[in-house]
């Protein structure tokens, strides 16, 4: 037991950090969200021996499962030579505390293959980059034969398998990867795996009753409720379905705390009956909830926008930090951390939740007052607010690092796009709505924009600055990119401004500092100097560095600012916007490295998660490596109206089962790895809704543009238009 306790107080003290947040099981297979490779494993053998895989990676079997709607199969020839098959850790951001661990644990269908033919196993410890795959290490533990660790025990032909991580000798970190590879015994055999995991087993628990479930039917989806705090010891929450009322099948399984699962049936017109029943951590499982039975139907274009803007808006509603009703980071993941620029995209969010009929205004209200009364309270860096905030504290949550604790300027601009949006929202003359002004006036006002002008009366602002560090990233904020809007709010503070002319010396600087600022990180000197004029893929781009850059820099800036109002040397931003995104999908029409999937109603390259990390993709072939965020497509819905609609109807009816989820679509995928997140992200679910309802509406830009101080900001700056056209 020595060596399995080093484990665990490894995972203790990994856990200590942060004894709210919530522990999560360290899985290596649970499901795929996609059939086929799975890719997070690896397949190789040599001579004589051989498993089956599918490009190198093993396959999903969607026949075989102990938790629906798959298991990873493993189908082999032992012979001379050996095979052997890795299924690695797949690390999601912000799921870093783990429950304690004993045990790794596996469930496994074996079928008539004889237990010497069964796989043996080992733990593996990888020093990996991620964003290029590149080995830089490698550490196996001891392999131990899989037979000698069944017990017995059947469950419908599957046995659980729960193996001492102290049998696979002295163990100084967690694993990240779990190889399968041939035993001594010659010969074929076939198995299938699931729920791969550490464990530390506990006597049976048996979860208490299930609890009453809901339904709402869309057009090729059902979204299954239950009441998430009624559910108390259970593992997992198991969904059943039913085309005729009679043969319940299972579809899929959920953690309890979502309160939600999202069953994708692919079909419209359709009748279904549903059930759930609850799982603990023995697989044991409670009696049937109630049943209920509902009908998808075919969607017109305006309610399938109501669909995509109501899942995304719930991303923030339901999903949102307890304690200050704010926005996280990405689910899942932790559950206390809060992102503050999202959190502003997230507030216009629940303005359209207000306007559609989703929630009602009071809801809103009450909403809004506790997310002001927090931002009161929390940590700020001269009236700037952190990257990051711990919810439960309201402190500081320097999740990038130690130097990552102070004031980050453009995540405090996000915030106050949709802070000043919600002032002219919530325009009700009672005393609810007056405190919400009032509040989000106080924090305006306390503001220091010309702090973040680091060395005053310089010509750009900063990104950050720290208490202890200073100024240490040292990073100054220069255009084209998503920091218009930090600008704009910086000239239209009431009271720290900064002078309109950082407009022309530091956002759109054409110096040779910002000249090869663009340079490096666009890798070109197309739009070094600001201005661009080239012409992509038939397309003119007035301004923008490269082709344009991925198409976040045309959503987060415009989500409240009407870039159809905003003009100055150079261009109209609602034109040069259009013309990003018009290069963007004539980009991927063409797919000129011929990425799967890719095509005219499949479209949309920015920054998301993606199967080697998060990483800004642009529609160039040395920045695209095939991964496709929808929020692309769908937050560009101003700009590319019929583009962006075809995307949406191809995402969700041909794409849905793997795409569409609890919250609309899921962050990112990449078909030509066969990839999918399993993540939703807060910077990118409240552009889609914010930006369709501005297509719909003009809700938000109507609203933004009623604040006086940006009105007075862009004409201050287009005061200045034709004397910078004169000096030039």
């Amino acid at each position: 037991m020595k060596h399995a306790i080093s484990l665990l107080l490894i995972t203790v003290i990994h856990i200590g950090i942060t004894g709210q947040e919530r522990l999560y099981d360290y899985r290596f297979f649970e499901n795929s969200n996609m059939s086929g490779p799975y890719f997070f494993s690896h397949v190789s053998y040599e001579e004589g021996s051989y498993i089956r895989n599918i490009r190198h990676k093993l396959p999903v079997s969607e026949t075989h499962y102990f938790t629906p709607p798959n298991s990873l199969e493993l189908n082999y020839s032992n012979g001379n030579g050996f095979w052997e098959a890795a299924v690695e850790f797949e690390k999601l951001r912000g799921q870093d505390y783990f429950k304690e661990a004993t045990h790794l644990s596996f469930w496994l269908f074996k079928g008539d293959v004889d237990a010497g033919l069964l796989p043996l196993v080992q733990l593996c410890f990888q020093d990996k980059e991620r964003r290029t795959g590149t080995l830089h290490a490698e550490t196996r533990s001891a392999k131990v034969a899989i037979d000698n660790y069944l017990n017995g025990e059947d469950n419908e032909g599957w046995t659980w398998v729960k193996i001492p991580l102290s049998d696979f000798g002295p163990i100084k970190q967690l694993p990240n990867c779990i190889i399968f590879s041939n035993s001594h015994q010659e010969g074929e055999g076939q198995a299938y795996i699931d729920q791969l995991e550490l464990i530390t087993p506990v006597q049976s628990n048996k979860a208490a009753s299930t609890p009453e479930m809901t339904a709402k039917a869309f057009e090729r989806h059902v979204d299954i409720y239950w009441d998430a705090t009624a559910v108390v010891g259970a593992k997992y929450v198991k969904v059943y379905r039913s085309d005729d009322n009679s043969g319940f099948k299972p579809v899929g399984i959920q953690v309890p705390w979502y309160g939600i699962y999202t069953d994708f049936t692919g079909e419209s017109d359709k009748t279904y009956s549903y059930k759930i029943t609850l799982l603990d951590e023995n697989y044991n499982e409670t009696d049937d909830s109630n049943t209920v039975s509902i009908s998808t139907r075919s969607f017109s274009d305006e309610e399938l926008l109501d669909m995509v803007q109501e899942a995304a808006f719930r991303y923030y509603w339901d999903g949102a930090e307890a304690n200050s009703g704010l926005a996280l980071e990405n689910i899942p993941g932790r559950k206390d951390m809060i992102a503050t620029g999202a959190s502003g995209f997230g507030i216009m969010a629940i303005i359209v939740g207000a306007e559609r009929g989703f929630i009602s205004r009071e809801q809103a209200v009450e909403r809004l007052l506790k997310i002001c009364h927090f931002l009161k309270a929390c940590d700020t860096f001269h009236g700037a607010v952190s990257h990051f905030i711990d919810g439960p504290s309201g402190h500081v949550e320097p999740f990038f690092g130690e130097r990552d604790n102070g004031g980050d300027l453009v995540e405090t601009s996000f915030l106050f796009q949709g802070l000043l949006t919600a002032r002219s929202y919530f325009d009700g003359k009672n005393a609810r709505e007056n405190e919400i002004r009032e509040i989000i006036i106080q924090l305006w006002e306390a503001v220091e924009w010309d702090w973040y002008d680091q060395h005053k009366k310089s010509d750009f602002l900063t990104w950050h600055w720290s208490p202890d560090k200073g100024w240490l990233i040292d990073h100054q904020l220069i255009g084209w990119n998503e920091t218009l809007i930090t600008y704009l709010l910086a000239i239209a503070s009431p009271t720290h401004p900064v002078p309109a002319s950082m407009y022309y010396k530091g956002w759109a600087s054409q110096s040779q500092k910002a000249a090869e600022y663009r340079k490096d990180w666009g890798q070109t000197d197309d739009g070094a100097n600001y201005t661009n004029g080239n012409y992509y893929h038939g397309i003119q781009l007035p301004v923008g560095v490269s082709n344009g850059g991925p198409l976040f820099f045309i959503h987060y800036s415009f989500l409240g600012l009407n870039p159809h109002l905003v003009d100055d040397s150079y261009t109209n931003y609602f034109e040069n916007n259009r013309n990003i995104a018009l290069i963007n999908w004539r980009y991927c029409s063409e797919n000129p490295k011929n990425h799967r999937g890719f095509n005219p109603d499949f479209w949309g390259l920015t920054a998301s998660d993606g199967p080697w990390g998060y990483r800004a993709i642009e529609p160039n072939v040395d920045n695209d490596n095939g991964t496709l965020a929808p929020t692309g497509a769908l937050a560009s819905f101003p700009y590319t109206p019929e583009q962006s609609m075809a995307a949406l109807k191809n995402m969700y009816r041909e794409h849905g089962r793997y795409l569409w989820g609890e919250y609309g679509f899921k962050d990112a995928v990449n078909l030509q790895e066969n990839w999918c997140a399993r993540i939703y992200m807060g910077l990118n679910q409240a552009p889609v809704a914010v930006m369709i309802e501005n297509y719909r509406s003009g809700l938000l830009w109507n609203l933004f543009m009623q604040n006086d101080e940006i009105t007075n900001a862009l004409y201050e700056i287009q005061k200045l238009n034709n004397e910078h056209a004169i000096a030039e």
